[in-house]
């Protein structure tokens, strides 16, 4: 998405994210299925404010426990496959996953199916600094086989900084894209043959043009993963 010179330009005010899902989510099924198509989805939308709070915070306990009422909620009201539509809050997938009967798909899962189908292995990752700098996230790409790379401690602060700050609240700036663009430089100098969009909203951002080598858009291939996964019984829309 391009801006004009430096002027900073909002989007909507709804979550981000969570829009473009919806969005690609009736677009994979339309490209599927064909006509006047459309995805069967239920969609529960956390207060992002909260959940923010709760991150800083390391009370990674309490979100888990409020992604899984969410998904209780959505299981009982039809859903027969679960997202959990940020890459973030994969720290708590385990938590989320066991308080549902219905299958769990893993965004990391998803990206690491399309990295190795590529044919590349050694890949660079932005995201939020919890997802490049713990565990839970990078471990999950690195026991599918591939070997990940993440920004300096420079680089991390400022991938951080932009997404909470900017592109959370649909701000996309120009001056951002060129910041980002040098620390995608940075990491294929240092060997990454491919960037991982690892946090949805950096699709936003950054997309095929503005890296020398290719991008993984996490929320694209989860939406994808989805209606693949979704309609791989039969013909009807998810």
């Amino acid at each position: 998405m391009s801006g004009s010179g430096e002027a900073s330009r909002r989007r909507s005010e709804e979550p981000e994210s969570t829009a473009e899902y919806y969005r690609l989510l009736n677009e994979f099924t339309r490209d599927r299925l064909g006509g006047l198509h459309s995805a069967r989805c239920v969609l529960y939308s956390v207060d992002f404010a909260e959940m923010e709070q709760l991150q800083v915070q390391g009370r990674w306990a309490e979100a888990g426990e409020v992604l899984a009422a969410a998904a209780r909620s959505l299981e009982a009201a039809g859903a027969d496959l679960m997202l959990i539509c940020t890459n973030t809050m994969h720290k708590v997938a385990d938590v989320v996953g066991a308080a549902v009967s219905i299958p769990l798909l893993h965004l990391a899962d998803a990206t690491a199916d399309a990295v190795r189908a590529s044919g590349l292995r050694r890949v660079g990752l932005l995201g939020t600094a919890f997802t490049m700098e713990q565990d839970f996230y990078r471990g999950r790409l690195e026991t599918a086989g591939l070997d990940v790379r993440v920004p300096d401690a420079d680089g991390r602060a400022l991938v951080h900084r932009v997404i909470y700050e900017e592109l959370c609240i649909g701000i996309v700036r120009d001056d951002s894209r060129t910041a980002y663009q040098k620390v995608i430089k940075d990491l294929v100098a240092e060997g990454a043959e491919g960037v991982i969009l690892g946090c949805t909203e950096i699709e936003l951002l950054i997309g095929s043009g503005d890296s020398p080598v290719p991008v993984f858009p996490t929320a694209r291939l989860h939406a994808e993963a989805a209606v693949v996964a979704a309609l791989g019984r039969g013909d009807a829309a998810p």
